[in-house]
């Protein structure tokens, strides 16, 4: 199962996100729900470097193919970036909410605070 944990800081903003495990919908390389999970998650990371304009070496993540692991943390953000990495990062969480919704066997969302 995959494991979306969004968190979120004392003013609603998506500060980080993590993504864990690995569907088992079906084999390696045809599992369409990890799929899905994984261009959502990748897509969002990319958009908040050439979208957003967060310099790559300041967000900060970790990828474990293997583990099925990306976990992404913003750094501290000025008030217009911060908006647009909003914008990404929602969108990031209702893409996860309908693969959710569509295959609730094979994926769960959490909700943290930071």
């Amino acid at each position: 199962m995959i494991r979306v944990c969004l968190y979120k800081n004392n003013e609603g903003y998506i500060d980080r996100y993590s993504i864990k495990g690995h569907a088992g919908h079906d084999v390696k390389g045809q599992d369409i729900v990890c799929a899905g999970v994984s261009v959502l998650a990748q897509t969002a990371l990319i958009s908040l470097v050439k979208i957003c304009g967060i310099k790559e070496d300041e967000v900060h993540y970790i990828i474990d193919e293997d583990e099925g692991i990306l976990d992404v943390t913003l750094p501290d953000l000025d008030m217009d970036i911060r908006n647009k990495t909003e914008i990404v990062l929602k969108t990031l969480e209702i893409g996860i909410i309908s693969i959710v919704e569509n295959y609730p066997e094979y994926v769960t969302l959490i909700y943290r605070e930071v």
